[in-house]
């Protein structure tokens, strides 16, 4: 186990070298000079030329990376052009918004696929099985942000018992900031849930046409025992995979209902960030972003070797 966490360490590690150089370049070669964006049109190239040196602008591109790669190591994001403040603060005050509304969808989605999945798998070919496929692809198919505004006729306007829109912050108090989370949470875990939903009937489908599990049957369980005691542990796989990819997308792609419900999450601050050409920023957020997605298949991938052993002692 420890051998194997270690050469999924060693390809995080390499991984997010090869990220870092990508995010650099692609920002980089972007149009446009942030000096001359935040000064506008009329300023003069005197003006412009001494903003751009303290910004850091004037330096080499490997000497700016290695800059910007070794003060991320240390800590340091650098210091935003727009909101002239460190991007750590700003990627700490977003990131309390954002990851608890990760890990809120995240789990209604988990808690309300899985019991599913299985009913499904379990009546699999009749009318209960139709019924949640049905269920499930409308799911899939109808856009959470539209999904997010009929939440907010429905238990914000019409029965006013959730909040509209807006964060009130952390240090209020945790209930009214979960009431604040509850509506973004459900329509991100919609779609999320009828795509985990699904995979999981499929996995579970497969599993059960194996000899072992005809043997548990043989031995007198019944299908409910056979899922429960024999089946979840053996489609758990790809289930696991959806999970860690719903977790990333939930935490770096929910900019649309942040949006819709005026949070001031990470995916906005990166959408200020690319406006307002403040490069610094979309590298920082963008970087945290990738890290927090491989970080998350690292523990997929430790998942996976708790659930099936044989890839423990695979070469």
């Amino acid at each position: 186990m420890i051998r194997y966490a270690a050469t999924r360490l060693i390809s995080l590690g390499l991984s997010l070298m090869a990220a870092s150089f990508v995010i650099f370049a692609v920002v980089e070669v972007i149009p446009g000079d942030p000096a001359a964006f935040m000064l506008g049109m009329n300023a003069s190239e005197e003006t412009v030329a001494a903003l751009r040196d303290e910004l850091g602008l004037t330096g080499s591109l490997p000497a700016r990376y290695l800059g910007w790669v070794t003060g991320m190591l240390g800590g340091d994001f650098g210091t935003s052009y727009t909101y002239r403040v460190p991007v750590s603060e700003l990627i700490a005050a977003r990131l309390w918004v954002s990851l608890p509304l990760a890990l809120y969808a995240l789990a209604l989605s988990t808690l309300l696929a899985l019991p599913i999945g299985m009913l499904a798998a379990a009546r699999r070919g009749r009318a209960t099985d139709y019924g949640i496929m049905g269920l499930t692809q409308l799911g899939i198919a109808v856009p959470n942000f539209w999904f997010a505004m009929l939440l907010v006729v429905l238990f914000a306007i019409t029965w006013p018992i959730f909040p509209a829109g807006g964060f009130p912050g952390w240090e209020n108090g945790a209930w009214p900031a979960l009431k604040a989370l509850t509506l973004p949470a459900v329509a991100l875990a919609l779609p999320q849930a009828s795509i985990l939903a699904r995979v999981m009937r499929s996995a579970l489908i497969e599993t059960l046409g194996q000899d072992y599990i005809r043997t548990a049957r043989a031995k007198g369980l019944t299908e409910g025992q056979a899922i429960r005691n024999h089946g979840m542990r053996n489609a758990m796989i790809p289930v696991l995979t959806i999970v860690g990819l719903q977790f990333s997308f939930l935490l770096a792609g929910a900019i649309i209902i942040e949006k819709v419900f005026f949070l001031p999450g990470l995916g906005l601050l990166i959408f200020q960030g690319i406006t307002q050409r403040d490069l610094v920023v979309v590298e920082s957020v963008v970087m945290l972003l990738v890290f927090a997605v491989i970080l998350v298949t690292f523990l997929v991938d430790l998942a996976y070797a708790l659930v099936d052993p044989r890839l423990r002692h695979s070469r």
